[in-house]
């Protein structure tokens, strides 16, 4: 096992994941529950299988589809989602 890659992936994560809205549900729930350690491990399993799908995904993607593709389908997912947000839906009134 390489570690430091584990390493980096570890505080990649954890780094991103930090003040997410997920985190801070996640206090609330801990906070008002009688067994903070049962909502611990509940979210800390869901983070690690949401990882899990995600390289394995990402995996089966990287050996179907060349570098070149997926690097140019990621830029035009990102560019979409980036316009999206500059404009405004029409079906929201503005009040």
């Amino acid at each position: 096992m390489n570690w430091q890659l584990l390493g980096l992936s570890f505080i990649t994560v954890f780094l991103s994941e930090l003040g997410d809205k997920s985190q801070l549900a996640a206090i609330a729930l801990g906070s008002s529950s009688k067994s903070p350690r049962a909502v611990f491990f509940g979210t800390a399993t869901a983070l690690l299988l949401a990882t899990l799908i995600g390289v394995l995904v990402g995996g089966g993607a990287a050996e179907v589809l060349p570098t070149r593709w997926l690097k140019a389908i990621a830029a035009i997912g990102f560019a979409i989602m980036g316009l999206r947000l500059l404009w405004p839906r029409p079906d929201v009134a503005e009040e």
